[in-house]
């Protein structure tokens, strides 16, 4: 099912809203089952790409298929952060609550095997990401954002790791975008796994990916509330 919604508030959000996806409309919804055209990916060459959709069966064995990135992309970007990028295109959000469904698939990894969820992308060099990293360090399980300098962790609430099996597992971020916290889960709905507070970027695309390793998304779910400054201004260093 894919829905976009009409709705656009072409100004910075004034007022703080409840975090719960009951409580923001839906803006979009994707199980992959018509394609990607909805989604921009890091992928430099159409004829070899690293993101697409393949076949697979579900959990009660019917065929259903899945949004797979399968492994480091060539692109390559200016600062230390992540290639594999797939974002929502013509949707930018403020606060939100972003849900999907993923599989990490390179069981041989190590402790840095990952997948990632990127929110408030405002270009290339400015946005956060969630690493859901087997082991958690300064540079895996971590929260971070990207501001115009190699990738920075700002997780206040950390986790060891990420418990990843080789199967699905549900995840979540919330964003309050006016207070400045992200909420992130992974299968425990009710205990983030991981938090952080930023008020850096407050508005900006959503996205899926992985730093360099490969796994399926399915069942997206965004609900929020479109937003976009009156007037861009580009920050230089996090604000808490």
């Amino acid at each position: 099912m894919r829905t976009l919604s009409t709705l656009a508030i072409w100004c910075l959000l004034a007022f703080p809203v409840a975090r719960a996806a009951d409580t923001y409309p839906l803006l979009f919804a994707d199980d992959f089952e018509n394609g990607i055209e909805s989604w921009q990916t890091t992928d430099v060459d159409p004829a070899k790409p690293t993101w697409q959709v393949v076949d697979l069966k579900n959990a009660a064995g019917k065929p259903t298929k899945v949004f797979r990135t399968t492994g480091k992309s060539a692109y390559q970007p200016k600062f230390r952060s992540p290639p594999n990028i797939a974002l929502l295109k013509d949707v930018t959000v403020g606060d939100f609550e972003l849900t999907a469904k993923v599989q990490s698939t390179n069981v041989d990894a190590g402790p840095h095997r990952d997948m990632c969820i990127f929110w408030g992308y405002q270009d290339p060099t400015h946005y956060y990401y969630v690493h859901f990293g087997a082991v958690s360090d300064p540079n895996a399980c971590q929260i971070f954002i990207v501001n115009g300098a190699a990738r920075t962790p700002i997780t206040t609430k950390t986790a060891e790791g990420t418990p990843w099996t080789t199967g699905w597992h549900e995840v979540r971020v919330i964003r309050n975008a006016v207070d400045g916290t992200i909420e992130v889960y992974f299968d425990d709905m009710d205990e983030p796994l991981m938090a952080a507070k930023d008020k850096t970027f407050t508005w900006g695309q959503v996205g899926l990916g992985t730093f360099d390793d490969n796994g399926n998304w399915d069942d997206f779910q965004l609900n929020g509330v479109e937003a976009k400054p009156a007037k861009e201004v580009k920050a230089t260093a996090p604000t808490k």
